[in-house]
C-alpha cells in the first residue's frame, strides 16, 4: 500500500477586490509560484474569488444592497472564461488547487459560498458550497445541500473541504472523516468585527487543531487578509471603515498534523505563502489510541444519517395525459 507523501502550500492574501479577471491572474501567479517551490496542492481563502461581502456587517441592510448587487454582478460560474484559466494553470503546473469562490446561481439572489478542488489534470473534481452561512452572511449567500458534503480521492490523497464556520460544525466534519479524508481544506476570510475579547486567529487555529486531532489527518488552513483597496472601496459609505475592519489576530494560515499540533510557522496577519511537508503515514499511528471511524466508536449506539440528495427547487407533475389513458 502506498502512502503518499508531498509537499503542499497555503496561501494568505486578499483578492483583487470585486475584479474576478486580476484576482484569478493574482491566483495564477501564487500557483506558479508553488509549483516553482515544489507544491503540489494550493489552498486559497474562502471567496477569495473576487472578495467578501464585509458591508454586511458594518451597514445596515439597506445601504449593503448596492453591494450585494456589484457581488452578484462579479460572482462566476464554474465554466466561466476566467475560470477555466485558472483549470489550466492547474494542468500546466501539475498542483491541485481548492479555492473559494462567490459563485453564481440561476436566480439574481442567489450566490453560492463555494469551494471548488481542481486536480493536477486541470479537472474540476470537486464543488462544496457552504451549508450555513453565518450570521450576517445570510444576507448574501444561499446555502449548500447535503450534495457536497463529499471527499475527493486525488493523486496526493483524499481531500476534503468546510468553509470558515462550518469548520465549527461537528456533524458536517464527521461526515468527511467517514468517507476517509486524510487533507482536510479550511478556509477563511479574517474578520474584524468579531467581539472584543474574541481571537480570531487563535480560534482558527482552535478549529484546525480539533478537527485534526479528532480525525488523525492533516489540515490547511488558508485565510484571507483585508488589504487597503478593500477600505478605499467601502469609505464612502462607511467614513470610519479602516478603524472597523484593522485588528490584529484576525488572520491564521498554516498547517496541523494528524496530533493536532501546528507544523512550521504559520502566517499571522501578514500576507504570504507557506509550505509543509505532508506524509500521510503519518495518520497510522495516532489512529491506533482514537479511531473514532472504527475502535474507538459505538455504532451500535450512534447512528448519524446524512442527505446527500440535491435540493429540488421545484417538482412538475403532469396527472393530465396519464388520466386520459385510462
Amino acid at each position: 500500500m502506498e502512502f503518499k507523501r508531498f509537499k503542499a502550500a497555503t496561501v494568505q492574501t486578499a483578492p483583487v477586490f470585486l475584479n474576478v479577471e486580476k484576482t484569478i491572474d493574482k491566483a495564477i501567479s501564487f500557483v506558479g509560484e508553488a509549483a516553482s517551490n515544489g507544491a503540489k496542492l494550493i489552498a486559497f481563502p474562502e471567496v477569495f474569488v473576487a472578495g467578501y461581502p464585509y458591508w454586511n456587517w458594518v451597514m445596515t441592510p439597506v445601504q449593503g444592497s448596492k453591494w450585494y448587487e456589484e457581488l452578484y454582478k462579479c460572482s462566476v460560474t464554474t465554466e466561466d472564461a476566467d475560470m477555466l484559466r485558472l483549470y489550466q494553470a492547474a494542468k500546466d503546473n501539475n498542483i491541485h488547487i481548492v479555492i473559494g469562490i462567490n459563485e453564481r446561481g440561476n436566480s439574481y439572489g442567489e450566490i453560492y459560498n463555494t469551494n471548488l478542488i481542481i486536480d493536477n489534470k486541470g479537472n474540476l473534481i470537486g464543488r462544496h458550497r457552504k451549508l450555513v452561512p453565518t450570521w450576517a452572511e445570510k444576507l448574501t449567500w444561499t446555502s449548500g445541500d447535503g450534495s457536497s458534503l463529499k471527499v475527493y480521492d486525488t493523486e496526493v490523497g483524499p481531500i476534503g473541504t468546510l468553509a470558515c464556520g462550518e469548520n465549527t460544525n461537528t456533524l458536517a466534519r464527521f461526515t468527511l472523516l467517514s468517507q476517509g479524508e486524510l487533507i482536510h481544506i479550511a478556509n477563511y476570510i479574517s474578520l474584524p468585527v468579531a467581539p472584543p475579547d474574541y481571537n480570531m486567529a487563535e480560534a482558527i487555529k482552535i478549529r484546525a487543531a480539533a478537527h485534526s486531532f479528532e480525525g488523525k489527518l492533516f489540515t490547511i488552513v488558508s485565510c484571507s487578509t483585508i488589504s487597503k483597496e478593500i477600505m478605499e472601496a467601502l469609505k464612502d459609505d462607511i467614513p470610519n471603515i479602516e478603524e472597523l475592519l484593522t485588528r490584529k489576530n484576525s488572520a491564521f494560515s498554516g498547517f496541523i498534523g494528524p496530533n493536532g499540533a501546528v507544523i512550521g510557522e504559520p502566517l499571522i496577519d501578514d500576507e504570504g505563502i507557506v509550505y509543509a511537508d505532508i506524509d500521510l503515514a503519518k495518520c497510522i499511528q495516532p489512529k491506533q489510541m482514537h479511531d473514532i471511524l472504527g475502535h474507538y466508536n459505538r455504532f451500535d449506539i450512534f447512528d448519524l444519517r446524512v442527505n446527500v440528495a440535491p435540493t429540488r427547487k421545484i417538482t412538475f407533475i403532469d396527472t393530465h395525459e396519464e388520466f386520459n389513458k385510462r
